[in-house]
């Protein structure tokens, strides 16, 4: 089984969960402030150092007001 942390899908979610940071125009400080989190577990985050379970990831997207569906999409995407 591939390492999560290592795949293109895993990689292509990161860009996503940034991206979607970025759009609303949230800092790594403000969105920890939304997560009860240091501003440091953001960008563990989204650099891939640290992995999100499941519920911190629900947590992360209402966080976003994202759907946490449209990451579990870019997961099971399939790349051919």
């Amino acid at each position: 089984m591939l390492k999560s942390i290592t795949s293109t899908k895993y990689q292509d979610f990161l860009i996503w969960l940034k991206s979607e940071r970025n759009i609303r125009d949230l800092s790594m400080r403000n969105l920890g402030v939304l997560i009860n989190e240091p501003h440091t577990v953001v960008g563990k985050i989204e650099s891939g150092e640290r992995r999100l379970d499941v519920y911190e990831y629900v947590q992360y997207c209402n966080a976003l007001e994202i759907s946490p569906k449209n990451g579990i999409d870019i997961l099971c995407k399939k790349k051919y």
